[in-house]
């Protein structure tokens, strides 16, 4: 290693873009089962906004790290570690020790929240929590899977997974909806999906969409859905929230799944209890396991897949990715990168 610091972003406090300063600190010290990772790249989620913004519902400690998604190269491996050596290109799992199976009730630490996340040169971590990067892959791409692309695939898997000739409706042109076509299209499905911007209803058809609905101008966009695919679609990778929930119940055919992923917004119509009883079956969704995300590396590889990236920012201007991602204007993944 030539550098001698470790640039980090923390979050003094929530409330406030302005409130992520950059540091120089120690670069940190391994144990016998930890690896030291040189940082290459990080991405955002909507997630780490409303972190930013004082906005998340869930935990927030102090002073944290931020950022849930990296990539990067491991340059030192203690005593003990047999999972990977020095030169792998590995990314982080979303979450600590969910390496597969079911999500525990109160067994989830998200990086970047609880603990220090991945924006920073330096990190070190058990190996565990890291998975390979498809050879394919820059660290740019590799550091857009571990919160986003997981979500995807695990909402068109899942216990019922989808299959060639099925169909989904994906939402906007955010992360997770821009991977859930990709893997969507990768697996054979008949995609719908919607946007208000003409820009962005070209990228998707380029992706393959195979409609595409203006919610602006088809405010009632659940019933065109069931105008383009009569019965409804197999499964809504539901990533706004209460807002878009009605149409999105309107969408969905009878006992078929509403995959549930967004907090994009808190409020909207009432739901009444017959709009969801005898139809669709709802499943709440928290990114994935380990398991999770290595068999979607193994799909990614044989399909050769690669992100979709709207813009890479250097990481001294990080807050800068922040507002980008805060103004929607953008169709895919924002990255920064820690090269220097």
């Amino acid at each position: 290693m030539t550098d001698n610091k470790n640039r980090t972003f923390r979050l003094e406090q929530a409330g406030s873009i302005e409130h992520l300063k950059m540091n120089e600190e120690s670069i940190p010290e391994i144990g016998r089962n930890e690896v030291l990772v040189r940082v290459k790249a990080t991405s955002l989620n909507y997630r780490d906004l409303a972190l930013a913004e004082g906005n998340y519902p869930g935990k927030l400690n102090e002073n944290t790290v931020q950022l849930s998604d990296g990539a990067g190269e491991i340059v030192e491996a203690g005593s003990d570690v047999r999972r990977f050596q020095v030169g792998d290109r590995v990314a982080g799992n979303f979450t600590k020790e969910w390496f597969s199976g079911r999500r525990m009730p109160g067994y989830l630490e998200p990086y970047g929240s609880h603990s220090d996340g991945w924006l920073m040169d330096y990190k070190a971590i058990h190996p565990e929590e890291l998975v390979k990067l498809p050879d394919h892959l820059t660290y740019e791409q590799g550091a857009a899977l571990p919160c986003a692309a997981v979500t995807a695939w695990n909402a068109l898997h899942g216990p019922s997974p989808l299959e060639a000739g099925d169909s989904v409706l994906t939402l906007g042109t955010g992360g997770v909806s821009v991977f859930a076509v990709q893997f969507a299209k990768a697996l054979g499905l008949h995609v719908i999906s919607t946007t208000s911007s003409g820009w962005k209803a070209e990228k998707l058809q380029e992706m393959g969409s195979d409609q595409i609905i203006n919610y602006t101008d088809t405010p009632e966009w659940g019933k065109k859905v069931k105008e383009l695919l009569p019965g409804g679609v197999n499964r809504v990778v539901e990533v706004v929230g209460p807002a878009s929930f009605p149409q999105s119940i309107q969408a969905v055919a009878p006992g078929e799944e509403l995959a549930l992923i967004g907090v994009l917004t808190r409020t909207g119509e009432a739901i009444n209890y017959y709009d969801l009883f005898g139809k669709a079956s709802t499943r709440t969704i928290m990114v994935g396991n380990r398991d999770m995300f290595e068999t979607m590396n193994k799909a990614i590889t044989a399909h050769k897949l690669t992100p979709i990236v709207d813009t890479v920012y250097p990481f001294e201007k990080a807050r800068d990715a922040y507002e980008h991602l805060k103004s929607q204007n953008f169709f895919g993944k924002i990255v920064i990168s820690h090269e220097k």
